[in-house]
């Protein structure tokens, strides 16, 4: 085990920051505590597992594994410390309370790109309690058992899923489209991860390239892999509802409406958006959730 611990310059909430990170509760991978957060990956060196603790106002980091070194050098910037927020300033209210209510929120970076677009493809065009279905059990089915106390799993190795044929995508609730393109990405996932060294153009012209990937998926990786403050997921089903709810106290958007109200914070609109996000603000409910679906059976 490797150890590392200091104080960083700005406030860091572990929890607010890695929320991207986590998919779903039941996330395989990822873990939160009352203490912290439990993270296992695949990194350059090998798998590892990553136990972050905010105490006193330091980061305490504990690794396990393979890949231990590369996780306890990549800890800050993993938790946003190096995120700073100059020329930020909030123009409407809400904005305004959540920044000063979550000014732990941090724009953190996994440097993974692969590993943050394959549930990213789950999520396509399916509601996300269905995404997280599929995606938990893709790591249970062919991922490995992480290193370290936590009984995590590593994410699947991509050389593995790239040679997966589809029935077997099928029996955990991916079609077709989006098994196809999770081999697709896997084929070429070196050179996909890569691209974490880039910025956000050269990724997102990089990974749209792929048959499979478009826009929204892109933003959607480089708001984890690269921590992206600018990055705004057009496409999106329910986001345009929350961002000009949140942003004008209208129940309906689209994306255009939403890229007008976005355009002064130009530079940090990911970053109003994880606020407005992680606030939970949003129009009220006017029915019961779509149900989860499953295509196991088709």
């Amino acid at each position: 085990m490797l150890t590392r611990t200091w104080v960083p310059a700005v406030p860091i909430d572990l929890h607010l920051t890695l929320g991207p990170v986590r998919r779903g509760r039941g996330d395989p991978c990822t873990r939160f505590t009352l203490d912290g957060v439990w993270r296992a990956t695949r990194t350059p060196e090998g798998p590892g597992t990553v136990h972050l603790r905010a105490r006193a106002g330091r980061i305490e980091v504990e690794a396990w594994g393979a890949g231990a070194r590369w996780l306890v050098e990549a800890a800050p910037a993993l938790v946003g410390a190096h995120d700073r927020a100059e020329g930020f300033r909030p123009r409407h209210r809400v904005v305004a309370r959540l920044h000063h209510h979550m000014g732990g929120l941090r724009m953190g970076r996994t440097g993974a790109v692969v590993e943050a677009l394959l549930p990213t493809i789950c999520e396509q065009k399916v509601t996300s309690r269905e995404a997280r279905r599929s995606w938990h059990q893709v790591v249970r089915r062919w991922g490995e058992p992480a290193p370290g106390p936590a009984g995590l799993l590593v994410p699947p190795d991509p050389a593995a899923l790239a040679g997966v044929t589809y029935p077997a995508f099928h029996q955990v609730g991916l079609e077709r489209k989006r098994a196809d393109t999770i081999r697709r990405v896997c084929a070429q996932s070196g050179r996909l991860d890569a691209l974490a060294g880039t910025g956000p153009p050269a990724l997102a012209a990089r990974l749209t390239a792929v048959r499979g990937v478009g826009p929204w998926t892109a933003a959607e990786v480089a708001l984890v892999a690269l921590g992206d403050p600018d990055v705004v997921s057009v496409g999106d089903s329910n986001l345009p509802h929350q961002i000009c709810f949140g942003l004008a106290g209208e129940r309906r958007g689209t994306d255009a409406r939403m890229l007008e109200l976005l355009e002064p914070y130009r530079g940090h609109r990911g970053r109003v958006l994880r606020l407005l996000v992680a606030g939970g603000i949003g129009p009220p409910r006017r029915g019961p959730r779509m149900p989860a679906r499953s295509i196991a059976a088709i």
